[in-house]
């Protein structure tokens, strides 16, 4: 199919990042290239400072999506950062303006790498890092860093139904705005049919992969999202039976992020034995929709544009 690219989850711990097609724009257009602009806006290349192919994959892909783009370039972090003047979102600011703006071929992230490890040591080391972990402690240090505080937990109005009702945090940022979303879960006891709901807001997703040599990134969100039966030790405690029962548990999404992250299990486990999974998974370059997995009442048809895929070589 056309519209379809495959890729193997063989030596690789991948993921997908995809911007919604409604809301995405291009404030910075690349133009075509001339006699007068041998350099492309934003096509700038990373410098490896030794086993840091993991960062540099993940700047890549967090310097093309839009709307953070414009954010950094307009200085609008500046107001955001307030007194607490962080140097990794300076530095980050940085390596993005040099990526967008400046005139070279490459360039060297030095500079966040240096802020980012006084954080972190673990990444100032000189030793490959899994890139999913990279990208959640970015994210999140950039969120801490960038942060309002609102005083109302929520505004959602009191028809909507308790079970699918979004959780509006007291805190926001850019980060929250682009990249988080919610889950909701139905909980269903299966001997006295009480059901509960609880809501968990991710940035990433971490989807299984149901087949051992074909598959496509709609069979994972299937799998992921299909109801689960908890059962022996898995069992959930029942308020209203007073222990513990077998339950049947269901996710949905509550609230969709303007930017969704999907992180494929590479790793199968069955008991104590762990194998790689080799598997051929088909992926979208236009139009993923998630309207199957949206909570009923918010029905507003998600689709999304593949926007990056970061593969991330381990020895395992």
């Amino acid at each position: 199919m056309a519209s379809q690219q495959p890729f193997t989850a063989d030596d690789f711990g991948i993921y997908c990042v995809l911007t919604e097609c409604t809301d995405h724009y291009d404030p910075f257009p690349v133009n075509e290239a001339d006699e007068n602009q041998p350099h492309f806006q934003g096509v700038t290349g990373l410098q490896n400072l030794g086993n840091t192919c993991y960062m540099n994959a993940i700047l890549q892909c967090l310097c093309s999506i839009s709307p953070l783009v414009e954010y950094f370039l307009s200085g609008k972090y500046i107001t955001a950062l307030q007194k607490d003047c962080s140097e990794v979102a300076t530095a980050f600011a940085y390596v993005m303006t040099d990526m967008w703006l400046g005139d070279s071929d490459c360039v060297s992230p030095e500079i966040f790498w240096s802020a980012f490890g006084k954080l972190y040591p673990a990444f100032m080391k000189k030793t490959q890092q899994d890139a999913q972990e990279f990208l959640i402690y970015v994210l999140n240090e950039l969120h801490e860093t960038l942060k309002k505080y609102h005083r109302r937990r929520s505004y959602e109005k009191r028809s909507i139904p308790r079970s699918c009702r979004k959780m509006i945090a007291n805190e926001s940022s850019i980060i929250t705005r682009l990249f988080e979303g919610q889950l909701n879960y139905s909980i269903i006891c299966l001997k006295c049919e009480n059901c509960t709901y609880k809501n968990e807001v991710f940035t990433v997703l971490s989807l299984p992969i149901p087949s051992k040599y074909e598959c496509s990134l709609q069979d994972c969100l299937q799998c992921f999202f299909q109801q689960d039966t908890l059962a022996w030790d898995n069992q959930i405690y029942c308020s209203f039976c007073e222990t513990k029962q077998e339950t049947a548990v269901k996710a949905n999404i509550s609230k969709a992020p303007k930017i969704i992250v999907f992180h494929l299990k590479r790793f199968d486990i069955l008991g104590t034995m762990k194998r790689k999974l080799r598997t051929d998974i088909h992926y979208p370059l236009t139009n993923l929709d998630l309207t199957p997995y949206i909570c009923p009442i918010f029905r507003k048809h998600p689709k999304y544009n593949l926007c990056a895929v970061v593969m991330q070589r381990t020895s395992s």
